[in-house]
């Protein structure tokens, strides 16, 4: 039987519209023929899950990945980012020394992994970043991280796709609480990666809204998340507080105006022409509609949450319930997600985010 691609059955309480499994397919030798279906299905339904992977090494992952976008040579994010003391993004990658564009994440202690000693990985959880964090001895509830694109949104184009593989997956349920006064919960797996489509936050705007965010460009602050690693999120992930915590420039790297992004609010699905509202909140400076600066950093982030939050309603959600072995790849440029949970047992995974070869094609 050849490679067949299923939509996901969300649930008749899901209003989920993106996703697909994958099967009867061995990444580790796939044909170009294969590829190509491939390719149109993650156009299509944004996320694709491959279950039962468990032989994919990490230079597979990356030679899978670096096919959606062949021209694509570094990570998403650079270096200089990571290891910056001044970067919400800081951590000190694990690379497997075959594939250097792939990150070990997670949760946990590897005393050996694909030619790497005594690998610590921590996992990121909103304690550091919400301004308004759950008790740290709680276990049942836990939050959104941050809702994000994977992308470093200054001086290179944001990624293609992004791939995720579950090496450890941990067990157990949790309760992601909204905690925004909307009363909201959404039960998932242990440490679940979470995603919303783009699309559906276009689709759900008012016609206003609409014509307002196709005239809309989003102008990304100079080194973002060097600007905003002193801020604090509101408790649902969906953007920071307006404090004054940002870094002046004075405390930034040196910038280079021609690296600063100003990009589209609105999104074009290159193959199915389907809109989304793309945008980080978190790292955002400016607005620019209609020949106006919205320069009021307040204003501009109400304006985003306005537009933003209705899609990441717990109907909107799809969680991941990752098990060892899976490979999720999911459409970059359409979908936003958000690391989920406290691990309290092992949680090991490899990123493969390749920095686009080409901008957005709109």
């Amino acid at each position: 039987m050849g490679l067949v691609v299923e939509p996901i059955h969300h649930g008749q309480n899901s209003d989920v519209h993106f996703g697909a499994r994958v099967k009867n397919v061995d990444l580790t030798c796939l044909s170009d023929e294969d590829f190509r279906e491939i390719e149109s299905a993650l156009y299509e339904h944004l996320l694709l899950v491959f279950k039962h992977q468990d032989h994919l090494k990490p230079e597979g992952q990356l030679e899978f990945t670096r096919r959606f976008d062949p021209g694509s040579r570094t990570f998403g994010v650079p270096d200089d980012v990571l290891h910056s003391e001044k970067s919400i993004l800081r951590r000190e990658p694990k690379i497997p020394p075959k594939a250097p564009q792939v990150h070990i994440i997670g949760h946990g202690q590897l005393d050996e992994y694909e030619g790497l000693k005594n690998v610590k990985l921590v996992h990121p959880t909103h304690h550091a970043f919400h301004r308004d964090p759950l008790p740290l001895h709680e276990q049942k509830y836990t939050r959104f991280l941050r809702w994000h694109m994977d992308a470093a949104l200054y001086g290179v184009h944001p990624p293609v796709a992004t791939t995720l593989y579950a090496v450890v997956a941990p067990e157990g349920r949790q309760i992601v609480r909204y905690d925004d006064g909307s009363g909201e919960e959404l039960e998932t797996a242990s440490c679940a990666t979470a995603f919303v489509s783009g699309e559906t936050m276009y689709e759900r705007l008012s016609p206003q809204e609409k014509e307002f965010a196709d005239q809309c460009y989003v102008e990304y602050a100079p080194q973002p998340f060097m600007w905003m690693s002193r801020c604090r999120s509101f408790n649902n992930g969906l953007g920071v507080y307006t404090e004054g915590r940002e870094l002046p420039e004075s405390e930034l790297p040196s910038i280079d105006q021609e690296k600063v992004q100003v990009l589209p609010m609105v999104w074009k699905n290159p193959r199915t022409g389907r809109k989304a509202v793309q945008v980080h909140p978190c790292v955002v400076k400016k607005l620019h509609v209609n020949g106006e600066v919205i320069e009021d950093l307040k204003k501009v982030r109400e304006i985003l949450y306005q537009l933003q939050r209705p899609a990441i309603r717990p109907s909107f959600v799809y969680a991941h319930p990752w098990e060892s072995g899976d490979l999720v790849v999911f459409y970059d440029r359409g979908l936003m997600h958000s690391v989920t949970g406290v691990a309290s047992s092992p949680r090991v995974m490899r990123q493969c985010s390749l920095s686009g070869s080409a901008g957005l094609a709109q």
